[in-house]
């Protein structure tokens, strides 16, 4: 079994840096886009609107200049009708060549096809009327026509000007209705781009999660004892080679935690063979079988032997550890009377509570639940037996049990000197053993409370002191009724 999914290698740079100038760049891609695109669009129109003014000016300039010049040769062919002068004559024919100069221009730039016959209808009314005063007409009507018809070409050159400049209105037009377009663009790139940029972030917070979540989770089974599954963690191929040494770190745990129980059950074994024979010896010294012994060396061997229990109680401790820590795990979960199983501890410690005047008051509602009834009935053991051992002569244990919700809550409080503050977070811890011990009696090994938690956890419930503000100590179990047991 192989902890988390491994996401595919080729989705994944190579180092965790590089994934964070990828994630970088995906981020920003649709911002600089967008940037891109506004860039085009401003560009775009900036050279439209220059092109447009560049052309309307001129337009409009060669317009201007078209109607003065019209006017003009209308002025000089009056002067040369009335006076019929030659050197009129030669005036007209100069500005005439400006005239048609200005009309060259104009007929160059990109007019639309209203400008454009303006613009030609101009140039032959001239045309035509340079024709006739060459001819010289002498009668006052044919001076009064050519007049006309100059009264006509002024009346055009007009016409042109104002159509030049209603093409500046249409190209002023033309630029807003393509700003406004432009603006629309870019507003709707815009708005495409906050969604798609929250999106493009989330895939890359989960890429980038993925292998770190793998990581806190491998970190997390190691650093609660759960060696049972592997490590695989993917991503980036530095993500990948930490993954590696922690599944190195796991085996390296396994041997270790393996080693450890064959030193416990080794040392548990040589040392309970040599403490039997020194049991027995200072049993049958104390019997008289060698002798009678004197007060001083009853004392003596009344001490040895309190050691030697002592010491074979630790050493049964150490294989109680050495089994709880191996069956920890391996829950035979049946339908179990949690009320019974309390009676039956109550009776197992009755001879040791009734030898100190202890009495215990019972709160019990009956109470079914999925759990294993060996390990079920060690916590309830331990509870009973750490309460008895630290409740003064003839004081009062209590024991409730009771239904809250989807649990089973189970209390166990003492008339004891309670549990120190600063010892309520490690009263838990295997081994340990606080300032406050109980005297008279053999001393605990610290391991019960810690056996009765590891139980409790490998039921999916949870073990711990409750601050009532009472004397004495308080304990409480608990437990899912369906068995919580993964």
């Amino acid at each position: 079994m192989k902890i988390g999914l491994d996401f595919p290698q080729r989705y994944y740079p190579r180092s965790f840096l590089s994934l964070l100038l990828l994630a970088f760049a995906l981020v920003a891609a649709p911002l600089i886009v967008a940037f891109y695109n506004a860039a085009v669009y401003v560009e775009e129109l900036a050279g439209q609107s220059q092109s447009a003014v560049s052309q309307a000016a001129q337009a409009s300039r060669g317009s201007r200049l078209l109607v003065e010049q019209t006017t003009a040769l209308e002025r000089v062919a009056r002067q040369y009708l009335i006076l019929d002068d030659a050197e009129l004559l030669n005036d007209y024919s100069r500005l005439r060549g400006n005239f048609k100069a200005n009309t060259s221009e104009l007929s160059l730039q990109p007019l639309d096809e209203l400008q454009l016959h303006g613009l030609n209808s101009t140039i032959d009314k001239e045309q035509e009327l340079y024709d006739k005063l060459l001819r010289s007409p002498s009668s006052h009507a044919e001076k009064a026509a050519l007049i006309e018809g100059y009264v006509t070409l002024s009346d055009l050159a007009r016409e042109v000007l104002n159509t030049s400049n209603a093409l500046i209105d249409r190209e002023v037009e033309s630029m807003r209705r393509t700003a406004e377009r432009a603006q629309r663009t870019l507003w709707l790139q815009f708005a495409a781009t906050i969604p798609l940029g929250i999106l493009l972030a989330v895939a890359v917070t989960l890429l980038i999660a993925r292998p770190i979540r793998q990581l806190d989770q491998a970190i997390r089974r190691l650093g609660s004892g759960e060696f049972d599954a592997g490590i695989r963690v993917g991503g980036p191929a530095d993500l990948k080679y930490l993954g590696s040494r922690l599944e190195w770190l796991r085996q390296r745990l396994i041997e270790l935690e393996e080693q450890k129980r064959l030193f416990m059950r080794h040392v548990s074994h040589e040392l309970k063979t040599p403490l039997t024979a020194l049991r027995e010896g200072s049993e049958l010294l104390v019997d008289g079988t060698v002798g009678p012994l004197s007060t001083a060396q009853r004392e003596i061997m009344a001490i040895l032997q309190q050691k030697s229990i002592q010491l074979q109680r630790l050493i049964e401790d150490l294989l109680d550890y050495q089994r709880a820590q191996e069956s920890v795990g391996r829950l035979g979960l049946s339908d179990v009377r949690f009320d019974r199983i309390v009676i039956k501890v109550l009776e197992d410690h009755r001879l040791t509570a009734k030898a100190r005047g202890i009495r215990a008051d019972l709160q019990l509602q009956p109470v079914v639940l999925k759990a294993d009834e060996d390990k079920l009935r060690a916590v309830v053991a331990n509870l009973v037996s750490n309460a008895i051992k630290y409740s003064s002569d003839g004081g009062i244990i209590s024991l409730a049990l009771h239904r809250e919700g989807d649990n089973v809550v189970f209390d166990v409080g003492d008339a004891g000197p309670g549990i120190p503050r600063e010892d309520r977070d490690r009263v838990f811890d295997w081994f340990y053993q606080g300032e406050r011990r109980h005297h008279g009696r053999v001393q605990g090994s610290g391991l019960g409370l810690a056996i009765a938690k590891e139980f409790v956890l490998a039921h999916g419930g949870h073990v711990e002191v409750v601050d009532d503000h009472a004397a004495g100590a308080h304990f409480r179990v608990t437990l899912p009724l369906g068995g919580g047991a993964s």
